[in-house]
Parts: structure tokens; sequence; C-alpha cells
């Protein structure tokens, strides 16, 4: 009989689920492209298109550039009902918050 994956972790050290599931997290943390965030918000092409004013191939195309202006990227991210925050690394500095970057409205 086969095992599920619930088995098999069941059965490993305290320390090696911990880590597991640590390593989880930041994979979750992690996402490429709009389409995953779309999925991960649980929207439809059709309701992002709906949220923005656009038909759903142009949603579509959005989810399949890899250069997209910041406005573009904010407007995509609200529609899935989140906010976007852009955040810098700088060495020596720490990580620093730009805000206004990419809002139509300032």
């Amino acid at each position: 009989m086969a095992q599920t994956l619930d088995d098999i972790t069941a059965g490993l050290p305290p320390e090696r689920r911990k880590a597991i599931e640590a390593r989880t997290q930041e994979l979750l943390q992690e996402i490429e492209g709009l389409r995953a965030l779309r999925l991960l918000a649980e929207r439809s092409q059709e309701q992002i298109a709906d949220e923005l004013g656009i038909k759903q191939p142009s949603v579509h195309k959005m989810e399949r550039q890899t250069d997209l202006y910041l406005s573009t990227l904010r407007r995509f991210v609200e529609a899935a009902g989140g906010t976007l925050e852009l955040r810098v690394k700088l060495p020596g500095k720490g990580t620093i918050s730009l805000t206004g970057i990419g809002d139509l409205r300032s």
C-alpha cells in the first residue's frame, strides 16, 4: 500500500518536520508571477478583468508579461484583493519601504 505524504512526514524526527514546515512557509511567501498571485487569491481572469475594467484576454496577456509598469502591477494586485508594498534592501541600511511608487493617485 502506498504511503501518503502525511504518513512519511509523521515518521520524521520532530526537528526535521519543523525544518520542512519552515521551508514550506518560505516557499508560500515567494510566488512567481501574476498568474500564481491570482490563483493564490482564488480569483479568475474574468474576475480580475472585471475589477480592472478590461477584457479577460488582456489579463491573460498581463500574466505572461515579465516587464510591467509598477502602476499596472499595483492595479493587478489590488484587483486580486491585495496591496502592493515595494521594499528595497541596501547593504548596511537594512530594508526600506518605498511609498507612492506606482500609485497613479499621487
